[in-house]
């Protein structure tokens, strides 16, 4: 006897909403990310702001864990570095401009020492991705150069800059799932609901 919770026309519909609602984030993600890319100084704040309170979530349910299993061996550690992640959040909330020209100061370090590890490693080596190695080294250096020649001022929009990147791309992937999804879904319905050749040959007798 079928399972009338297993309906396929039900579950087609389920489907086509959850990929909508998936559509629908990946848009309102796209949407930021294009104002945060208008907007630099707004989406480096707004991303400090988030990094600190995630901090302090992070230093709660690591605090909480902590004390749920206060007899482990485990307990210290558990709490030294949740006071390490609520005391880091504090400091990023109530100093946000100076977070974000240390985390800018620490990407121009990332990128120079990045890139200079990458050219050096692809003249020694000189592999099969030699160009690519050397290119992408190039960039890096070039990027790290820039941003640290302009710093402080670079922090205002840096952060600001790649967090907006981040949401748009992962904005864009989501969007593209939720359509591609809601399509694959249409088509299986549409398969499913014309009847075949034998069953047709079966009414027609």
């Amino acid at each position: 006897m079928p399972d009338p919770t297993m309906d396929p026309a039900r579950e087609g519909r389920r489907l086509s909403r959850s990929f909508g609602w998936l559509a629908l984030l990946g848009g309102v993600l796209v949407v930021a990310g294009l104002v945060g890319l208008v907007y630099t100084g707004v989406a480096t704040l707004t991303s400090m702001w988030l990094f600190g309170w995630l901090l302090l979530v992070g230093g709660l349910v690591g605090l909480l864990h902590a004390v749920q299993n206060r007899g482990s061996s485990f307990f210290w550690l558990g709490v030294v570095v949740a006071a390490l992640n609520l005391a880091a959040g504090v400091v990023v909330l109530r100093h946000p401009e100076g977070t974000a020209e240390a985390l800018t100061m620490f990407a121009a370090l990332l990128f120079l020492t990045g890139g200079v590890f990458r050219l050096v490693g692809s003249v020694v080596v000189r592999g099969p991705q030699f160009g690519w190695t050397l290119l992408q080294g190039a960039f890096g250096l070039l990027l790290g150069l820039l941003v640290l020649f302009d710093w402080p001022h670079s922090s205002v929009y840096v952060l600001g800059t790649f967090f907006s990147l981040a949401l748009l791309f992962d904005g864009l992937g989501l969007l593209a799932t939720g359509i591609g999804g809601r399509r694959i879904v249409s088509l299986v319905a549409d398969k499913t609901s014309k009847p075949s050749d034998e069953e047709q040959e079966q009414s027609q007798d």
